[in-house]
C-alpha cells in the first residue's frame, strides 16, 4: 500500500538510513543486555544449535563428575582402611613375637624320694608343650637311670636330682604335664588335683602341687590380645566405606565399584573389591585347644603354632600391600580422568561461548557509534526538508 505522504528522494533516503540505524541499535542493545550475539535459532541457526550441542555434552560430563568424585573418595576410603589394617597386622605380629619370646618353664622338686618298680618297667606318660611323649624307666632303676630316661623324652637337662640324691628335680624349659596322677606319683611328685588341661583329643591331669609352671598364662593373655586385634581388623574393614560403597568389607562381589567416564557408559573403570577382614586375610583366632592340624591354636602354647600364625600374618601383610598397590593404580587412573573431564568441560564451554557470546567492548563501541550516526541522520533528515520549509515561508 502506497504512502499517502509525498517525500522527496533525499528525505526517503535519510529515513531509511535512520531505520537501519534504529535496527542496528536495537540489536546492539540486545547483545549488551544478554551478553549473547546469538541468543536464539533466529539469529544464526547453525551457530545456535552447534553451541547447544556443546553445552549439552558439557552438562553430561558435569553430571558424571559427581560419580567420578564419589569413586575417588570410595577408593581413598578403602586405601586408608588397608593402611590402618596393615598397622593392626603389624601389631598382631608384635604380639605373636612377644608370645614366642615368652619362656615357658616347669620347676619343682618331688615331695617324696624316687623309688623304682622292682617287678616291671614303668612308663611315664607326659605332655611337653602339648605334645604327647613317654619315658620308660627300667625295672629296679636307679634315680640316675630314671633321670636319663626322662631327659631323653623331655629334653636334656629337664630333670636332675636334689642335694640328697633321692628326689627328682624338674627344671624344664617347657610346660610339662602328666597324663595321670599315677605318672606323677611314680616319680615322687604329689598327685595333682583341680582343673585338667586339654590337648587335642586327650587331657592332662591337674598339675602337681610340687611343680610350678610359668609363661603359660602370659602366652594365654597374649593370645587374647591377638584375638582382640582380629576383631578390630574386622570392624575397621566394615567401617572403611564411602557413600555405601565398601571395597574391603568382604561382603561379596557386589561391592565392586564401576566408574563411568562418558554418558554412553562405554568408557569406564571397574575397581574390584577385596576382602580385608581377618577371614579374607586367612587369619584365625586363637582358641584354647591345640588339635592336630589346627593352625595357631592352644593359647600360643606351642612355638610351632605361633610360627604358623606369624607366617599367616606375613602372608596377610603381602596381600594388603598388593591390594593397596592395586587401589593406588586405580585411584591414579580415576584422578587422571577426573582432571581430563574437568579440562574437557572447560574446552566445550569455551567453544560454546566463542560461538554465541558477544564482545561487550565492541558492542559498547558500536552503541556509541550508532548513537552518533542516529544524531547525524536526524540532522541530515532536517537538511533534506529545508527546501519545503522555504516554500512554507513564501506561503506565509
Amino acid at each position: 500500500m502506497s504512502n499517502g505522504v509525498t517525500l522527496t528522494a533525499a528525505t526517503r533516503q535519510n529515513l531509511l538510513s535512520l531505520q537501519d540505524t534504529a535496527s542496528l541499535t536495537a540489536t546492539t542493545q540486545n547483545r549488551l543486555a544478554t551478553g549473547k550475539k546469538v541468543s536464539s535459532a533466529l539469529d544464526n541457526p547453525v551457530t545456535f544449535f552447534t553451541s547447544q550441542a556443546l553445552d549439552q555434552r558439557s552438562g553430561d560430563l558435569s553430571s558424571l563428575l559427581d560419580g567420578i568424585s564419589n569413586g575417588v573418595q570410595a577408593i581413598q576410603a578403602a586405601n586408608q582402611g588397608i593402611t590402618s589394617i596393615q598397622k593392626l597386622v603389624d601389631q598382631a605380629k608384635s604380639v605373636a613375637n612377644q608370645a614366642i619370646s615368652t619362656q615357658i618353664t616347669t620347676n619343682g622338686t618331688a615331695s617324696t624320694a624316687f623309688s623304682a618298680n622292682t617287678t616291671a618297667a614303668t612308663t611315664i606318660n607326659l605332655f611337653v608343650n602339648g605334645t604327647s611323649t613317654s619315658a620308660t624307666i627300667p625295672t629296679s632303676a636307679t634315680i640316675d637311670q630314671a633321670i636319663t630316661a626322662l631327659n631323653t623324652a623331655v629334653g636334656a637337662g629337664s630333670f636332675s636330682k636334689d642335694s640328697t640324691g633321692t628326689k627328682i628335680v624338674m627344671n624344664a624349659s617347657s610346660d610339662v604335664e602328666f597324663n595321670t596322677t599315677t605318672d606323677q606319683t611314680n616319680l615322687g611328685f604329689a598327685a595333682g588335683s583341680g582343673s585338667t588341661t586339654a590337648y587335642g583329643a586327650t587331657t592332662a591331669v591337674a598339675q602337681s602341687a610340687d611343680l610350678t609352671v610359668s609363661g603359660v598364662s602370659a602366652r594365654s593373655s597374649l593370645a587374647s590380645q591377638y584375638n582382640s586385634l582380629l576383631t578390630q581388623i574386622d570392624q575397621l574393614a566394615s567401617d572403611a566405606s564411602f557413600n555405601g560403597t565398601n571395597l574391603i568389607g568382604g561382603k561379596g562381589t557386589n561391592n565392586n565399584l564401576t566408574i563411568n567416564f562418558n554418558a554412553k557408559g562405554n568408557s569406564n573403570l571397574t575397581v574390584t573389591a577385596t576382602d580385608a577382614t581377618s577371614n579374607g586375610l586367612s587369619l584365625k583366632a586363637i582358641t584354647g585347644s591345640s588339635a592336630a592340624g589346627t593352625v595357631g591354636q592352644g593359647n600360643f602354647l606351642l612355638n610351632k603354632d605361633i610360627n604358623t600364625t606369624l607366617n599367616s600374618l606375613t602372608t596377610a601383610s603381602n596381600s594388603l600391600r598388593s591390594s593397596s598397590s592395586t587401589f593406588g593404580s586405580a585411584l591414579s587412573v580415576v584422578q587422571n580422568r577426573q582432571d581430563f573431564t574437568k579440562n574437557l568441560i572447560n574446552v566445550l564451554d569455551t567453544g560454546s561461548a566463542n560461538l554465541t557470546n558477544a564482545d561487550l567492548n565492541a558492542e559498547a563501541a558500536n552503541s556509541q557509534a550508532l548513537s552518533t550516526r542516529q544524531s547525524l541522520g536526524i540532522s541530515a533528515l532536517s537538511l533534506a526538508n529545508q527546501a519545503q520549509q522555504g516554500i512554507l515561508q513564501l506561503l506565509r
